[in-house]
This record gives C-alpha cells, sequence and structure tokens, in this order.
C-alpha cells in the first residue's frame, strides 16, 4: 500500500486567455487552452463551444451577435501565425478569409461590416462583405497594446486610435454604420434616417494625456470618447464634436493600470476597473450626478487649491473578490469575512445590460457583467445615489479626509441578508446599516464559465 502524503485541491484553477463582449453586450466570448467559446451575456448560457487542435488562440473577437468571429493566434502554440487575422463563421466552422501582415497585429474593433486592425505604429481598416476589401491606413505613435475603439451605434461614423504624437486621440470618420436588420414583420414605426452628414469635421486631434494612452472607448453613437492614461488615476470624457473635455474622473490617487472604461447604452453613466480589483461607476449627468467630490471643492475658484480636491470620484464601487473567496448573495463588497482574501490583480471585462422592467411603469434597470479571467461571472446592479456616511470604509476615497456625497437622495435597501454569525449579531446589524449607507454595487447573481458549465 502506498501512503505516501499527496497535495490535494478541490479544482484546477480555470486558465482564460481572453474574453470579451460584442458591442452590444448581448453574447461575450473566451478563450482557453481547449479552445473557445461564446456565451449569452444574461442570463448566462453556453451557445456554441470549438474545441481546436493544433495550436492555441490569443483572441476571438465577436462581431455583434453574428456568426462572424475574428480570430487571432497566440500562447505558446499559437493555431495562426501572430501577424494574421482569421474571419471564422462559427455556424460552418469554416474559415472564411484571413488577413496577413508585415508585423504582429495588436487589437482589434469592428462593426456591421468593417473591421479596424491595429498594429504598432499604424491602423488599417476593411470593409467586410462578400470580400474584404481595404479602405484606409492610418499612422500612429508607438501603441504597443493595440488600443481602438470603434462606435457601433446605427448611422455611427468614429474611429478613434492613438494620434501620431504620444497622448493623443485622432478621430477618423468611416462611413455611416448600417442599423441591424429587423428580424420577423416589419415594425409598425418607420426606421429612423439617417443624420445628415458633415461635410467638414472641425476636430480629428484631441490632445488627452500627456502621458502614453493605455485604454480608448466610444459610446454607441460616437458623441463621447474616454482615455486613460499611463499613470492610471485620471479618466477623461471628451466631445467629439468640438474636442473639449467635458468630465475628468479620479479612479484613485495611486498608480495603477486601468484596464477598460464601459459606457453606458444611454450615455448617462460610465463603468472602470483597473489592476486593483475595483469596479467603479461615475455619473455623465451634466451637473455630476451622485459623484463624490471633496468638501473643499467649492473653494476651489477662490482658492489655489490642487486641482486634486476638485476630482469628481466615483460614486458606487464594487472589489472582485480573490478567486478562492467564498462567494454569496448574501455578500457585498464591503462586508467580509476577516479570513477572507482581498483579490491581488483579479484582471476582469465589464459590459452593461439592460434588465427588462417588471411593469410597463417601472423604469428599465441596468446592470453590470463582470468576467474575471479566473471563471467568474458577476451580476451587479446600481445603488441608489444616496449620501455615503461611512467614508473611511470606501477604498477609493480612505487617503481624502475632506469627502462628502455631492448630491443626497433617497437610499436604496439590499434584500440580500447578513452572513454574520451567531456570536457577531451586534456587528452584523452594524453591518448592514452600512450597507443601506454605503455606495457598494450590489451582487445579485454569481456564476462560474469556462469549465464548470461542461466545457473544458
Amino acid at each position: 500500500m502506498n501512503l505516501a502524503r499527496r497535495s490535494i485541491t478541490q479544482t484546477n484553477p480555470v486558465q482564460i486567455f481572453n474574453t470579451q463582449f460584442d458591442a452590444d453586450c448581448q453574447i461575450f466570448t473566451t478563450v482557453t487552452p481547449v479552445g473557445f467559446a461564446v456565451y449569452q451575456a444574461w442570463p448566462l448560457k453556453l451557445l456554441r463551444k470549438r474545441e481546436l487542435s493544433g495550436g492555441t488562440l490569443a483572441a476571438a473577437v465577436p462581431c455583434h451577435t453574428s456568426s462572424l468571429l475574428f480570430l487571432l493566434g497566440g500562447g505558446r502554440s499559437p493555431l495562426y501565425p501572430p501577424n494574421k487575422v482569421i474571419l471564422w463563421d462559427d455556424v460552418a466552422g469554416v474559415e472564411v478569409a484571413e488577413l496577413e501582415f508585415r508585423e504582429k497585429v495588436g487589437g482589434l474593433a469592428c462593426r456591421r461590416g468593417w473591421l479596424a486592425v491595429a498594429l504598432r505604429r499604424r491602423v488599417v481598416v476593411f470593409e467586410v462583405h462578400e470580400t474584404v476589401v481595404r479602405r484606409g491606413e492610418y499612422d500612429t505613435c508607438d501603441n504597443p497594446r493595440g488600443i481602438l475603439a470603434m462606435a457601433t451605434g446605427p448611422f455611427a461614423t468614429l474611429l478613434a486610435i492613438p494620434g501620431r504624437q504620444m497622448g493623443h486621440v485622432q478621430l477618423v470618420q468611416l462611413p455611416p454604420c448600417r442599423p441591424p436588420e429587423p428580424l420577423g414583420p416589419p415594425p409598425p414605426l418607420r426606421p429612423a434616417k439617417p443624420p445628415t452628414s458633415m461635410t467638414r469635421h472641425p476636430v480629428s486631434i484631441i490632445a488627452a494625456h500627456e502621458s502614453p494612452l493605455t485604454t480608448l472607448s466610444v459610446t454607441p453613437s460616437g458623441r463621447l470618447v474616454a482615455t486613460t492614461s499611463l499613470r492610471g488615476t485620471l479618466v477623461r470624457i471628451w466631445e467629439t464634436s468640438n474636442g473639449k473635455l467635458l468630465k475628468e474622473f479620479r479612479r484613485g490617487s495611486d498608480k495603477a493600470e486601468i484596464y477598460g472604461v464601459a459606457f453606458r447604452s444611454d450615455e448617462k453613466e460610465v463603468a472602470v476597473w483597473s489592476d486593483k480589483g475595483t469596479i467603479h461607476v461615475f455619473s455623465l449627468t451634466p451637473a455630476g450626478g451622485s459623484n463624490r467630490q471633496s468638501s473643499l471643492s467649492p473653494l476651489a475658484p477662490f482658492l489655489p487649491l490642487p486641482k486634486y480636491f476638485d476630482s469628481q470620484w466615483s460614486y458606487a464601487q464594487y472589489r472582485i473578490p480573490a478567486q478562492a473567496a467564498h462567494i454569496s448573495l448574501s455578500s457585498t463588497s464591503s462586508v467580509r469575512s476577516p479570513a477572507t482574501d482581498l483579490a491581488a490583480d483579479e484582471k476582469c471585462v465589464v459590459g452593461w445590460i439592460k434588465i427588462p422592467a417588471e411593469t410597463e411603469e417601472s423604469p428599465q434597470e441596468y446592470q453590470l457583467i463582470a468576467l474575471t479571467y479566473s471563471g467568474g461571472w458577476y451580476r451587479l446592479s446600481l445603488p441608489l445615489k444616496g449620501p455615503l456616511s461611512n467614508l473611511s470604509d470606501a477604498s477609493t476615497v480612505s487617503q481624502d479626509p475632506y469627502y462628502k456625497a455631492s448630491s443626497t437622495s433617497r437610499q436604496r435597501t439590499s434584500s440580500v441578508s447578513s452572513i454574520s454569525s451567531a456570536p457577531e449579531k451586534g456587528k452584523g446589524k452594524e453591518r448592514d446599516k452600512e450597507r443601506r449607507d454605503g455606495r457598494d454595487l450590489i451582487l445579485e447573481e454569481y456564476r462560474k464559465y469556462g469549465r464548470w458549465d461542461g466545457w473544458g
């Protein structure tokens, strides 16, 4: 009998190379060492899976909810050379075209009928129909991250890419994006007419930052563009029509790598996430909504205060728990067991979804879906924008003792129950009060993807 000591683990960790939403956050794709899969974003459902042999992928980029995917080879044994983009029909399971370049592909952005490919110092644009036609090429500064963004709404024309100078954004106008083809009988209302095209766009360059850009995001309409830089403390929102700075949000005061920025489809809020493992939500309303500001901000026009005190901070946050931490619907991000580990650098991708209204009178609710690279799927709802009573519990404002809420409104009471044990009933009441008064996003649902559904 072999009685040697052996280590026992519950499950092997999920290894996800890439995961990303489509333009409308209706589906998302996931790439693992086994292959790739397409999921419905909400309710979470595995739609298709494709196990590949002979190599691995770096990304599978969806084009809206169509069967067309853009594949990039990557990993230790790439399935395709890193200088190629493969156009893949996932329903037929065949390659329909391939694009080859003289250098490694850095990033992709697509919409109906168009594809933009980011290389190290240029962006190449293609029109994709029955055939693939090269339509333009634009020089950029050094772009090792392959960042670019494309407006995907009906009749939108914007393509945002890095400019030729570091920290600049170049605005390229493409032909209008065609609206999606309606399914079923024609609607009773006439389809929307395309807006009058501008003969000359007044702004083509935005001097967004002094340091290199790390992310670019645009609204579906192309009206706004969000930029972040290498320092990772500020998120700037620009109007593309005139190049003016609309908002400047502060993620935090310490340096971080911002992974992405996502606009809500109605352009009223924006979500930001970084390597700190925290998701921040900001309001884009003209008055700032419920974004928090320092109590000294009213004195900024009269006193030479540092710009830090005039910054707007997020009104809601959520901290992604560590992979080994216990996830329960009865807990929120600000209430953790002392034995719970925090996420060190939990990489994730975040997108907005629409929740159907329960009644005709009730408004439509927007929620967030967060996908972690360890296989976690989180559905988060927004708190009502009430006052923040205990600022010391907010990780983003713990370094500013002069914080206050910029507006007050009715508070939202979470429907989740306390997870405190019997000896901690007193502490549980205090935690419930913090949940009611706090600004944490509410965890509505947690599931796992990438392997637990039987794939991989």
